[in-house]
Formats: C-alpha cells, sequence, structure tokens
C-alpha cells in the first residue's frame, strides 16, 4: 500500500470534526503506524519460547502464549470430574437491540428458551452472542487466511495470524471464543438463516475454529508461518488433532421462507467432522417461523407457536442429557474403528 493510501485509511477512523484539533497528534501516530506497516511488525512484543517447544529459542508472541496458556487450563478444568456440566449457548443473529433495527432477534430469544432450559437440568450455561460483532465497538472476528490450504501445522491452535499490530487487525474475539469452547462440555447453537446459509457471524467462527481440528499447537516447529517447514511435517505424518472432540452438540436454526434444511446439514457435518458429539434426534432442529409472512408480525408468531418453543426447550434437554452420559463414559458406537484417512 502506498503512504498516502495508508494515511487516508489510517485517518478515516478520526473523520470527526472533534478531532481536528488533535490532526498534529495523529499525524504522529500515523507515522508510527506506517513504519509497523511498512517493516511488518506482525507481534511487536515476544519472548523465547523455552522449554517444551520444538525450538525453544524462538521469539514467540506473548499474546498467543498467554492465549493459549487460558486454553490449557479451560479444558483442564473441564476434564475434572468435579467441575459442573458446562454448555455454551451460541446466539448466532446479528441483530440485537444496539444494530440498527434497536430489536432483539428471534434467535436471541430462542437462545434464551435453551438457557434457561440447561440452567434446569442443572448445568452452567455460558452465553456467546455473536450479534456483538455488529454493536460492539471494534470488536471482531477477524477472516480465516486459509493457512491449513498450504499445509495442516500452518494452522496453529491457537490461532497466531491474529493480532496483526503492523495491519492493524486487533482486538480479534476469538482468542477468548476459543478458551470457551475449550471450557465447555456441550455446544448449543441458535442461527437465522441468511440467504440459504447460516448467518454471517456464524460463519467466521466456523471458519476459524479450523485450527481446532488438526491444528499445530506449537508455532515454533514451523517458525511462525515458514510454508516449507509446515509442508514437511505434514508429509512426515501429521496426526490431525482434534482439539474439542467429544463435546455433545445441538442446535436450532429457524427461517421464514428457505435454506433451513440446508444449513441445518452444513452444521451437523461440520460439527461431526470437528469429533463433537450429537445429541440426538430431538436435538437437531429446523423450522420456519412465520412461513411467507411479513417480517414485521414474526415476533408476534413465535410467540404464538407454543409448540416450536418447546422443542427448542426439548434441543437444549438433549444436549444435557447427552453431556451427563458422555461425562459418565459413552463413547460413540463406531469410535473404536480407525478411519483409513488422518485428515
Amino acid at each position: 500500500m502506498s503512504r498516502d493510501a495508508f494515511r487516508e485509511r489510517f485517518m478515516a477512523r478520526f473523520y470527526d470534526p472533534a478531532f481536528r484539533a488533535e490532526d498534529e497528534s495523529l499525524a504522529r501516530l500515523e507515522a508510527i503506524a506506517w513504519d509497523a506497516y511498512s517493516n511488518a511488525r506482525k507481534s511487536p512484543v515476544t519472548e523465547k519460547a523455552g522449554a517444551g517447544f520444538v525450538d525453544p529459542d524462538y521469539d514467540l508472541s506473548v499474546e498467543w502464549r498467554a492465549t493459549s496458556d487460558r486454553i490449557k487450563a479451560a479444558q483442564i478444568k473441564q476434564r475434572d470430574a468435579a467441575t459442573r456440566s458446562r454448555v455454551l449457548v451460541v446466539n448466532a443473529s446479528a441483530r440485537n437491540d444496539y444494530t440498527c433495527p434497536g430489536e432483539m432477534s428471534k434467535s436471541f430469544r430462542l437462545a434464551g428458551l435453551a438457557h434457561d432450559a440447561l440452567e434446569r437440568k442443572s448445568c452452567d450455561v455460558d452465553l456467546l452472542d455473536l450479534s456483538r460483532l455488529a454493536s460492539d465497538r471494534d470488536l471482531h472476528i477477524h477472516p480465516c487466511k486459509g493457512c491449513v490450504s498450504t499445509a495442516m501445522p500452518l494452522c496453529h491452535w491457537p490461532c497466531s495470524c491474529y493480532p496483526n499490530h503492523s495491519l492493524g487487525l486487533v482486538n480479534d474475539w476469538m482468542g477468548e471464543i476459543y478458551e470457551r469452547f475449550a471450557a465447555c462440555h456441550g455446544v448449543f447453537f441458535v442461527t437465522p438463516v441468511y440467504w440459504y446459509q447460516v448467518s454471517s457471524p456464524l460463519k467466521l467462527l466456523m471458519d476459524r475454529l479450523v485450527c481446532a481440528d488438526g491444528g499445530n499447537p506449537d508455532p515454533t516447529s514451523t517458525h511462525g508461518k515458514t510454508p516449507d517447514e509446515a509442508k514437511r511435517l505434514e508429509l512426515e505424518g501429521w496426526d490431525y488433532p482434534k482439539h474439542l472432540a467429544g463435546r455433545a452438540y445441538g442446535m436450532v436454526v429457524h427461517g421464514d421462507v428457505a435454506g433451513i434444511e440446508g444449513s441445518r446439514r452444513a452444521l451437523t457435518d461440520w460439527l461431526d467432522w470437528m469429533g463433537f458429539i450429537e445429541s440426538g434426534a430431538k436435538s437437531r432442529l429446523d423450522r420456519f417461523i412465520g412461513y411467507y409472512e411479513p417480517y414485521a408480525t414474526s415476533h408476534a408468531t413465535l410467540d404464538h407457536d407454543d409448540a416450536l418453543q418447546k422443542e427448542v426447550v426439548n434441543a437444549a434437554e438433549a444436549v444435557a442429557a447427552c453431556v451427563e452420559q458422555i461425562r459418565h463414559g459413552r463413547k460413540e458406537p463406531d469410535s473404536f474403528i480407525e478411519p483409513p484417512r488422518a485428515k
């Protein structure tokens, strides 16, 4: 990017005339940001990796290490039989009281039904509200860069593509979200259908969870993002570790015209591939709310659909039951069968 283009991008955040009193200060900050960009200072604060890594002398990002340590601690607690069962409920709508419509979503309401049902089953519930991406200042799930398509070991667990300070790609929510997935025993998704597919916030999350399915927990083994080293590791025999396998799942997919079945199948296929465990037929729900009716009356339609509300409660209860079964030793019927392909 040219210096002029960089300056224009940088200053766009300070369009408000109230910032004009600080133009000289902003110019100094822009010069520092340009230097970071020009010299590709992606991770400006590092420390030696130390013992336990393939290359203990590698300069490892302190931010990545902190995220990795939190995930490891969450996984240890999750495996402790003395802890209460924990379910992560994901509201995937992009709409909430603080977005342009100024109105809560039907997904949020359905997630609330699931939340209460899980609590009645003595589960601790963690609500992950993805609509915050559309209303919280500078909160992001940055897009996956497709490192896996070069070589699986180039995709680190957790993702090391972000933060990237040289590009200003910061405030990435996934570091926290990885920890919340690691801490749970089950996950329950509620998503609307946007143009025949799940919502864009959920798709961003799905793509960034690729590192949980085969990702490399040691960035020093590839010295950061060194393609040749990652390719060699994969060809020598990569085991594609499934870092979140063994957790129960359930879901509600809702729409008003089309796309509910295809979206539900895509979600179940994704979770099956990740090694999550289906909680039974009643845990996988796809339903229309107000089929071809006006959007303006859809909340009223939901209010009157007692059967749908009960189905959502049933789906959540199925996840709670599956979590308990897993924690008491349940194995999938085909768990003893070795797949012919590791990937």
